[in-house]
């Protein structure tokens, strides 16, 4: 078990590092402190959304309305952190963007959880509501998002965006929080044997409810920094939301529910950062990446979650197997 928990880790560090050194070799502009600065900046909202789904995957459900949600925080954005608008308002402003992310949250829980709805429908729901009323409010981008938001989001010392290092220090604490706590225990309990934790007391709807709404909460902090590339409300950017399954997946999130490592989750969501911003320095086509994920996301299911898979082969070939037949004259038991 403790080396399924570590595997994921060492795979993304290993990737990691072995993809920059190739990038270095090759081309000089890859370690530069514009590129690297960058490269963590735009880590940022795949790595937030990523470890919001992992919490989602840990209850052993799916939100595929992440991404339209980053683009929905993006639009309000626009219209609640003007240019101009003093610090309180904007304070407000990103409460109100805060906000957005806590009722579809609710919403999304409610959903699975009063309504019986799997998850994966309930989610596909409100991304097509949260779709619509991005376009409603914006048919076109439009709206500057303030550049003093921006300034502060992308603030940095040297190449190291101190955002960046606050996503990794909430990482690490939340990976313990995870592993060394009851709260912790509890979610990966329900994710587990959802069943078994209610007849022992546990408050599994609660749970579940507090799991979305943390997804969510997170994605509407990943679409902060959305926004903060984009600098102006659009509704046509966003598209993490199969992204921040595959870095959850990569990172240790097991699809059964019960394990994952937001420490894993933002380790994977640099790599798959890193593939992209590798690519156009050696001038090729963004459609390798797509692949290249593709088939990452198949070799982790194999290998993380071989033990699983074995597992269930055995049961299933233990309940087809045939009855002993029974000898020419024997009686009957």
């Amino acid at each position: 078990m403790r080396t399924r928990s570590w595997l994921p880790l060492a795979s993304m560090s290993t990737l990691i590092v072995a993809l920059g050194a190739y990038a270095a070799i090759r081309q000089d502009a890859f370690l530069t402190t514009y590129n690297i600065g960058n490269l963590l900046l735009t880590t940022m909202p795949l790595a937030l959304v990523a470890m919001g789904q992992t919490v989602a995957l840990l209850v052993r459900g799916f939100d595929v309305s992440v991404a339209a949600l980053m683009t929905m925080c993006v639009v309000a954005a626009s219209f609640t952190l003007k240019p101009g608008a003093s610090t309180l308002a904007l304070v407000a402003g990103a409460l109100a963007v805060v906000g957005i992310g806590v009722a579809t949250g609710v919403f999304n829980a409610t959903l699975i959880r009063f309504f019986r709805l799997p998850s994966i429908i309930a989610t596909l729901g409100t991304l097509s509501i949260l779709e619509g009323a991005s376009l409603w409010l914006r048919s076109a981008p439009a709206g500057a998002i303030s550049s003093d938001v921006v300034e502060t989001l992308n603030s940095s010392m040297s190449f190291l965006p101190f955002a960046f290092v606050g996503v990794a220090v909430l990482a690490v604490l939340g990976d313990l929080w995870l592993y060394r706590t009851r709260p912790g225990l509890a979610l990966r309990a329900v994710g587990l044997d959802e069943t078994s934790s209610r007849r022992l007391g546990m408050r599994t709807g609660l749970v579940i409810l507090l799991a979305f709404v943390t997804c969510s909460v997170l994605a509407s902090f990943a679409g902060f920094y959305l926004a903060a590339e984009v600098q102006i409300g659009s509704p046509i950017i966003g598209n993490q939301a199969l992204e921040s399954i595959a870095a959850a997946v990569l990172g240790g999130a097991a699809l059964s529910g019960g394990r994952g490592s937001f420490v894993g989750s933002l380790l994977a969501a640099l790599f798959l950062t890193e593939i992209d911003n590798v690519l156009p320095l050696f001038q090729q086509p963004t459609e390798y990446a797509e692949m290249t994920i593709g088939g990452l996301i198949l070799l982790a299911l194999l290998l993380y979650q071989a033990p699983e898979l074995v597992g269930r082969l055995r049961a299933g070939r233990r309940k087809v197997a045939p009855l002993p037949a029974r000898t020419e004259g024997a009686a009957p038991a």
